[in-house]
């Protein structure tokens, strides 16, 4: 009997280890990666895909493991070109003194196109291949996400005073409605409402906010107990906790994206599993904010969707989601009293598959599975600082850099080649980048 002839694909990416994360905590030593277009078609040892497989490119990554792209949950990534403008301060001197102010002066579609491409560079070099954006000029972001092949959900906002973006409650409505009209056959760039807060947005928004992501089929996403000082205002002003409110407008869903949390109540907790509320945790942030911490790990038990983000540059100071996962771990077992909280494998799932699903995602990216988006991220494991290795899962959450990440697709595509920037003008960003800091360090000390 004849062997039928090999399968032609695209790309066949060979690594001395893949981690799939679906199914959980697996590690696959000596497999391939089959990928067609902008699909995985296959994961096999290596020795069966070279039979199966006729690749127009391949690539051996023989000391790499290879894991989904990383999804960061929630960032505001056009402040970049704030990094490290206002540090150690509390949120609300942080935001009204100094934030805000330098943002009046200078936001506008050049502003963030230069910051987006700032962290674009950032996050493909960190292995993250997928971001959560929350931020103004909705229209030139995803433009920009789009121009530079990077996934991103792109946040419509929404809050409650004018901003050089709208000026009316109902200006941020029609504007949303006409940037997710312009994205919504886009293969790489979705959207979703991205109402500030509790403390910056009406009941009436809310409650159109709720109708029209039913209606549009998109997701919430929202600061949201952020701060003890946030809950106590609200309490005093309506009487209710912000999440409370939200219960009552009827937010609390599985649409909904919650970050922060940090002040919550077991009740509250048992009302975000019972609903399917996704949880936004950005360690990192919350600790140089000093905001509070987040219960992750009583929301992973409750079972409730757990998913890691940045923040912003201007809260963090960067958009390393290797940092922020090993953060999160850490904070959430100091915070149980629990060494065995938050474990490696699941801290992995909080910046891949669980934030996939907080993105309403999870078919397309998020694990290395057949049929998904070829998302994907090689990170080297040879490097000294993760000699000698033991636990594979363990070693990329508690000891590996960004740094040490490799090689990066998006859809397929390569964006990042041996360490090396594939499609991005790198002098370019750099230029555009300092031009800005020179200008906005004028502004913020005036």
């Amino acid at each position: 009997m004849s062997q039928s002839a090999p399968q032609t694909v695209d790309l066949l990416i060979e690594a001395r280890w893949v981690v799939p994360v679906v199914p959980h905590d697996t590690v696959l030593e000596q497999h391939a990666v089959a990928v067609d277009g902008d699909r995985i078609v296959g994961i096999l040892p290596i020795a069966e895909a070279r039979v199966a497989y006729a690749p127009r490119a391949r690539v051996e990554l023989g000391e790499h493991v290879l894991i989904p792209g990383l999804i960061n949950t929630h960032t505001h990534n056009p402040m970049s070109l704030l990094r490290g403008l206002a540090d150690d301060l509390p949120l609300m001197v942080w935001l009204q003194q100094h934030i805000w102010p330098v943002e009046a002066k200078v936001i506008g579609p050049e502003f963030v196109r230069d910051g987006v491409e700032l962290s674009v560079a950032e996050m493909i070099r960190g292995g993250t291949t997928c971001a959560n954006e929350n931020y103004f000029f909705p229209d030139a972001i995803g433009a920009t996400y789009h121009k530079l092949g990077f996934r991103a959900v792109v946040g419509l906002p929404v809050i409650q005073f004018p901003t050089a973006w709208a000026r009316t409650q109902d200006e941020y409505f029609e504007r949303a409605g006409e940037v997710h009209d312009s994205f919504r056959h886009d293969p790489l760039v979705r959207t979703a409402f991205a109402p500030h807060a509790p403390y910056t947005v009406s009941d009436e928004s809310f409650e159109r906010i709720r109708v029209l992501a039913d209606q549009l089929d998109i997701p919430v996403h929202l600061h949201l107990h952020e701060t003890a000082h946030e809950v106590e205002e609200e309490r005093q002003k309506s009487g209710l906790r912000p999440f409370q409110r939200l219960q009552k407008l009827g937010l609390i869903n599985d649409r909904l994206i919650a970050v922060h949390m940090t002040q919550l109540t077991e009740g509250e907790i048992a009302a975000c599993a019972e609903a399917g509320v996704s949880v936004v945790h950005c360690p990192e942030s919350n600790l140089k904010l000093a905001s509070g911490f987040c219960p992750a790990e009583q929301l992973r038990k409750a079972g409730v969707n757990v998913a890691v983000g940045t923040d912003g540059c201007a809260s963090n100071n960067d958009l390393d989601m290797f940092g922020e996962m090993r953060t999160a771990a850490l904070l959430a077992k100091a915070v149980a009293s629990d060494a065995a909280a938050f474990d490696a494998g699941y801290a992995l799932r909080t910046a891949t598959i669980n934030a996939a699903r907080a993105l309403g995602l999870e078919a397309s990216i998020g694990s290395i599975e057949a049929g998904k988006q070829a998302d994907l991220a090689a990170v080297r494991l040879s490097d000294l600082e993760t000699q000698p290795l033991y636990h594979v899962i363990s070693q990329l959450v508690y000891a590996t850099g960004r740094h040490q990440v490799s090689d990066v697709w998006i859809a397929g595509k390569r964006k990042l080649a041996a360490r090396e920037l594939v499609d991005l003008d790198m002098p370019g960003i750099l230029a555009r980048t300092h031009a800005w800091r020179e200008r906005i360090a004028a502004l913020d000390a005036v």
